[in-house]
């Protein structure tokens, strides 16, 4: 049985090594992550986006300004990035759903993953 992968921190652009090393071997097909907009981080691995939302919380973030979603590697810039997870259903901010609804958090949420995790390249 495939453990998820510890939930790790970042700040900075994720070398291509430890990136492969937390998608496990074999390889996980996707990892999930929650993003801070506000501080620029991201929280990647586990098995859910509660966990990584907790850690930020604890790190210093604001719930506010958190979003998950899940990273697939090796599909290209395009579909790589899942905007999906129980994290994003917010009323109050104007996403009463899963999936996240705005264009400009999406953009957002795009440009951090494409800078810290990559943009759906192959993990080798």
């Amino acid at each position: 049985m495939n453990h998820p992968p510890p939930i790790r921190l970042f700040s900075q652009p994720i070398p291509k090594p430890e990136l492969a090393a937390l998608f496990g071997n074999p390889p996980a097909r996707m990892l999930k992550f929650v993003v801070d907009l506000e501080r620029r981080r991201i929280a990647i691995g586990g098995e859910l986006h509660a966990d990584g939302e907790a850690l930020l919380i604890d790190e210093g973030s604001q719930q506010s300004a958190l979003w998950g979603g899940n990273y697939h590697p090796a599909v290209g810039e395009g579909e790589c990035i899942q905007y999906t997870s129980m994290i994003n259903i917010r009323p109050s901010q104007g996403n009463p759903s899963m999936v996240v609804q705005s264009p400009e958090i999406r953009a957002r949420m795009r440009e951090l993953v494409h800078v810290l995790v990559g943009r759906g390249e192959p993990l080798a």
